[in-house]
């Protein structure tokens, strides 16, 4: 059965890629206490429980907590910013100097610009040898499109951030080249969906993943995708 958004919410004051949280994710036994400081949202990681989280979303955390026990599986941190080291490692090795400046302090990772519980919550684990991801994602009510289901472009987001995580793990620093989505069953506002990730093949560059978004109980196929992710070249600019 799923669960709707908790009531009263805690409030809070990662380009894709290593500058965007830890890397390489670390390995954790079991979940860390969860900072609350605005001062040091950095280091705050924001993949663990909080108090928005429903039963269905918690249920999913402890269970593959428990499959992280024997290093078979890893939950990936997720940070709001990320380090100032790497961020200017990324603009010195793919931006024009000319267009360089400095981080604006309000950049953040999207997917953590909303209070708990009103945008995206969601936490995500892989599986090295299995090349695989899979994104626990529960969508809150500021996501909402259709009355009372998740707008088919937070949808998308998410999706793009769990096939992109597949391909950054498997080649490093990545950017997206194509994602194709088929929607099949719309998303419940506040339900919890599960994204399985799967590196398909790689062909020098660039690297194919493909996904499907199901419900808790995996009866219901909300989506599905295939997306293209093309490795950056350290000696070429982006502008």
């Amino acid at each position: 059965m799923l669960r709707s958004c908790a009531p009263r919410l805690r409030t809070l004051g990662a380009l894709r890629g290593p500058w965007g949280g830890a890397w390489p994710p670390a390995s954790e036994p079991g979940p860390a206490p969860r900072s609350f400081s605005s001062e040091k949202d950095i280091l705050v990681d924001f993949a663990l429980p909080n108090p928005s989280w429903s039963q269905d979303i918690r249920l999913l955390f402890d269970q593959f907590m428990k499959k992280c026990e024997d290093g078979s599986w890893k939950r990936l941190p997720s940070y709001k910013r990320g380090s100032t080291q790497r961020t200017q490692e990324f603009k010195t090795r793919f931006l024009d100097p000319k267009l360089m400046k400095d981080e604006l302090p309000q950049a953040q990772l999207f997917t953590r610009s909303i209070e708990d519980g009103l945008g995206f919550e969601y936490v995500m684990f892989y599986n090295n040898a299995e090349e695989r991801v899979v994104c626990l994602f529960q969508g809150g009510p500021y996501l909402q499109g259709a009355p009372g289901f998740i707008h088919g472009g937070a949808i998308a987001t998410m999706i793009d951030a769990t096939v992109g995580m597949t391909a950054l793990i498997a080649g490093g620093i990545v950017m997206t080249a194509n994602l194709n989505i088929n929607y099949k069953r719309p998303i419940p506002l506040c339900s919890v969906v599960v994204i399985n990730s799967q590196l398909d093949k790689v062909e020098g560059r660039k690297y194919f993943v493909s996904c499907k978004v199901q419900s808790v109980d995996e009866k219901t196929l909300h989506s599905e995708a295939t997306s293209l992710f093309i490795k950056l070249d350290p000696d070429k600019s982006l502008i």
